[in-house]
């Protein structure tokens, strides 16, 4: 299956997005990073100034890159259900100094704005595209996240890392 068919853009398949060895896993990155420049390139030709493009595709390349690829192991091109959930509810939060909701915010929405734009490129389903708009859309439950997490004290951690819906072990 062909995706990205502008001719201004590379063309990529899924398989592009998947690995196993180190090799294929820096040329899944290297896909990675081209999709990046397309999504915020693509954000430029919709209007958007240069400065918020480069800020939500800066936000997206976090979550694809150091959380789907290098933490989840995982094809960006193959969302999977909760994924996004802990990110937002866990990962960033305990992967960040200080995390703060606003800055969660911004990344929530990059992720459903690159998603929204690699649906449109065919790269990933409209159903795909809907539970993950879902995921970043529970907007509540990640400010209680972020304000519980900072607020915990003793051994709290593990109950609270424990709530996290869908969380990886």
């Amino acid at each position: 299956m062909q995706i990205m068919t502008h001719s201004t853009e590379e063309e990529f398949e899924h398989a592009d997005f998947a690995f196993e060895t180190i090799d294929e896993e820096l040329q899944a990155d290297g896909h990675c990073q081209q999709v990046l420049k397309q999504f915020y390139q693509y954000l430029q030709q919709q209007g958007m100034g240069a400065e918020q493009a480069s800020e939500l595709a800066f936000c997206a390349d976090l979550y694809l890159r150091d959380f789907v690829i290098d933490f989840c192991r995982g094809n960006i091109a193959r969302p999977q259900s909760g994924l996004v959930t802990v990110f937002a509810g866990s990962w960033y939060i305990t992967h960040t100094l200080d995390p703060e909701y606003g800055i969660l915010k911004r990344h929530l929405t990059a992720i459903s704005e690159l998603y929204g734009y690699m649906h449109r490129q065919h790269l990933i389903s409209a159903d795909e595209l809907a539970f993950l708009r879902e995921e970043a859309g529970q907007h509540e439950f990640y400010r209680m996240r972020v304000e519980s997490f900072m607020n915990l004290s003793g051994d709290g951690f593990v109950t609270w890392d424990a709530e996290c819906p869908g969380r990886l072990s």
